[in-house]
């Protein structure tokens, strides 16, 4: 009976496979330094104290920027963004659309968190003027959610409308009317707000840095492993 014998896998396979793992691993440690870099620029943003810029439709925006909006607030068109954890508690956001000059989108307005009760919310704790108001506040964005299923707005249901973790787009959507790329979070000194203690995200620029050494540790130590393994098979040839 003839047996076949496997034939021995090339002699560079393994390098080239070496080669590409060291060039994946200094791809990653370059992208977390790109990344904690952004992270220290965002920091540097939030804890600029310049005054608030007028804020006007077009405008370039930067993150964390202060500003101040003009408008009327929309009553009758509120979120409440749901799954939001303070302290260890379950509330909302409360985002109401803050409308400018005609034909201009929507400005998202987050005027805090609002904790959640064990019945419906108080419809008229969500209450606000009905006058022309000047709202002070940072740029800033909806909370994201790593992973999501379903809807995040129910469009049967009723206003204040309950999102989890909507896009603008799905906000947009909701009030049929398009919106501001970016949302204003309320200056915790401003009236009609609720809970406000903006920070920029948790995950800062030194986990970042760290992720990265590791990469390129990982890098060295498999481009050491290589040269090894390359003058080991020299020698013995």
């Amino acid at each position: 009976m003839n047996t076949k014998t496997k034939k021995p896998l090339p002699t560079w396979l393994p390098l080239v496979v070496g080669v590409f793992l060291v060039a994946q691993f200094a791809g990653l440690g370059a992208w977390q330094i790109s990344r904690g870099l952004e992270k220290q620029a965002d920091r540097a943003a939030f804890h600029d104290e310049s005054g608030f810029a007028a804020w006007q439709d077009g405008m370039e925006i930067r993150s964390y920027q202060r500003l101040k909006a003009s408008g009327y607030y929309d009553a009758e068109h509120q979120f409440l963004l749901e799954n939001i954890i303070v302290n260890g508690r379950y509330g909302y956001y409360v985002v109401t659309p803050l409308i400018g000059e005609k034909d201009e989108p929507v400005l998202l307005v987050n005027r805090g968190w609002l904790e959640k009760g064990i019945g419906d919310v108080d419809v008229g704790a969500l209450e606000v003027p009905v006058t022309r108001m000047t709202v002070r506040g940072r740029a800033g964005s909806l909370p994201r959610a790593g992973y999501k299923m379903g809807a995040a707005i129910d469009p049967a249901s009723s206003w204040p409308k309950r999102a989890v973790y909507p896009s603008t787009e799905e906000v947009a959507s909701a009030l049929d009317a398009p919106v501001q790329a970016f949302v204003l979070l309320m200056d915790h000194q401003e009236e009609h707000g609720f809970v406000r203690h903006w920070v920029p995200t948790e995950f800062g620029p030194g986990k970042h840095f760290g992720y990265a050494f590791q990469w390129f540790a990982m890098g060295a130590v498999l481009s050491g492993l290589l040269v090894w393994n390359y003058r080991k098979k020299r020698f013995q040839s």
